[in-house]
């Protein structure tokens, strides 16, 4: 059965699409005025990360994460996460910003990235051990690279409708197993539509001895065919778990689970060398492949409603896939806040299409032919006439990219004309290069005689002056202000029940991989 079939089928069921919910993860480096890396610590005025919501960190101190609740549709998402930027540049301090791109400011080398830190307890501790860790493994300056996390799951009547018809997908993990195998299969379409990172300062390649970019100018790196070198071969991508033989296995829910409980059980020669501690300080928090399954670089990640006293993959087992969370997306720094209303749209479309096109289980040769497509398109893919492989055969981008936006268009049906126009709209791209953020990132640089700093500086401090000066939601002010005292409130609550070592807590909390 095609898409065109599957889609009449479900017409009469449409209405169950407007019970989707969908969030947003992003990530932004708080700034220096001047342009480098933050030194200073997470502010207080926005409340303790390891426990707030909706404001926390990630790798450094000074990378922000912005995170929505799930919301029913892109308005309401982007309301929440515009309203957050409002309290955000209302309580950095006047000498810091808010970067607003995925590739970094100018970094000044390993030591000027501080570790996140987020208390006393033993829950903090190996927030931030893993991240030594991930320093010590990857280095620091490659974890300062910033990305939009698009969080999204059907709805609960949806999915069974579907399990009700002849569309073979019988139970919810089996149909979200599906979707992530054609998110993996089809991804490239994400970077070469979105990417925004066809350049880099510099500074984040210093001593990195090993690259395929050429100068733009003095301060600046680029590929002139690029669409997302945070997706490509300097991004944070796993090479060394993939030569340890760690690859995600996407072909069933269990299969995924014991893949990356493989990675996170067998020691890593490379990594016994660093050590678990030197001089009494962990380095990191084991020496296996994976300290833990968040390791795993991937574009697109099944997740469960995590209960706080498990480990994610085991609420995976236990509970099931809840939602998808794809990963692969940069933010945009021609946009406010990175992304768009048509932007989520498509990506709405896009996962229905994944959901319902047919999935066979990926094979090695087939994973071969994923990781070619995935490494042109980040580092090459508007290069005139490029091609693909699709079944074991040379297509042209234009050609594949026509034939996936055809059957999307019958998917953006089911939601409705604004998204079928966002659909149509968007795919222009794959016939026109030069519609793509990489390619008008790039011409925007040309034309202005800037470099990949003084281009996205010019939009920090523009962003600046525009939540500065805006109307600001007293409501959600106030809910935020709540969630800051709240947060904080948790944190303590959180280090006065320890009632463990740390050595203890890390056997415990490892012993039943």
């Amino acid at each position: 059965m095609n898409i065109e079939q599957k889609i009449q089928l479900l017409k009469p069921h449409a209405p169950l699409l407007f019970g989707n919910l969908m969030g947003i993860e992003k990530e932004g480096l708080r700034v220096s005025r001047k342009g480098g890396l933050s030194q200073a610590p997470h502010p207080k005025a926005l409340g303790c990360a390891l426990t707030h919501p909706n404001i926390t960190t990630d790798f450094s101190e000074s990378l922000l994460e912005l995170v929505t609740p799930p919301l029913p549709d892109a308005k309401s998402v982007l309301n929440f996460l515009q309203d957050t930027q409002y309290y955000l540049y209302q309580r950095l301090p006047k000498d810091q910003n808010f970067w607003p791109a995925s590739m970094p400011c100018v970094i000044r080398g390993e030591t000027y990235i501080p570790i996140a830190q987020y208390g006393s307890s033993n829950q903090a501790k190996m927030k931030s051990v893993y991240r030594q860790g991930l320093a010590n493994r990857y280095g620091s300056v490659m974890q300062t690279i910033a990305g939009i996390h698009f969080n999204y799951s059907f709805s609960q009547a949806f999915i069974e409708k579907i399990g009700q018809l002849p569309l073979g997908l019988q139970s919810q993990d089996e149909a979200y197993m599906a979707l992530t195998r054609n998110v993996v299969r089809y991804g490239w379409i994400v970077p070469y539509l979105f990417g925004a990172s066809p350049a880099v300062c510099k500074s984040f390649l210093k001593g990195y001895h090993q690259h395929s970019l050429v100068e733009f100018n003095e301060s600046t790196l680029y590929e002139p065919y690029a669409t997302s070198l945070r997706m490509g071969d300097i991004g944070y991508q796993n090479l060394r778990e993939d030569e340890a033989g760690v690859k995600a296995n996407y072909n069933s829910l269990d299969h995924y689970v014991h893949s990356l409980k493989s990675g996170m059980s067998t020691s890593c020669s490379e990594y016994e060398q660093i050590g678990v501690q030197k001089n009494g300080q962990y380095q990191q928090l084991n020496t296996n492949i994976l300290q833990i399954e968040n390791e795993y670089y991937a574009s697109v990640r099944p997740k469960p409603l995590v209960e706080s006293e498990k480990k994610p993959l085991d609420s995976l087992s236990d509970n099931g896939i809840a939602y998808v969370e794809l990963r692969s997306l940069d933010v945009n720094p021609a946009m406010s806040m990175g992304i768009d209303e048509a932007q989520i749209h498509f990506l709405e479309v896009f996962l229905l299409f994944c959901l319902l096109k047919d999935s066979p289980a990926i094979c090695t040769r087939e994973q071969f032919e994923i990781d070619s497509n995935d490494h042109l398109v980040a580092h090459e893919g508007r290069r005139p006439n490029l091609r693909l492989k699709h079944q074991s055969k040379q297509v042209s981008i234009a050609e594949l990219g026509e034939d996936i936006s055809a059957q999307m268009q019958h998917c953006a049906a089911l939601f409705g004309a604004k998204h079928m126009a966002d659909v149509g709209e968007i795919s222009r791209r794959f016939k026109n290069p030069e519609l793509t953020p990489s390619a008008q990132t790039l011409s925007r640089m040309k034309d202005k005689n800037q470099g990949f700093f003084d281009d996205t500086n010019a939009f920090a401090k523009q962003y600046r002056r525009q939540f500065l000066a805006g109307n600001i939601n007293q409501t959600h002010f106030d809910y935020l202000d709540a969630q800051a005292l709240k947060s904080c409130k948790r944190q303590r609550q959180i280090e006065a029940s320890d009632t463990m070592s740390f050595e203890q807590y890390l056997a415990q909390y490892f012993q039943q991989i």
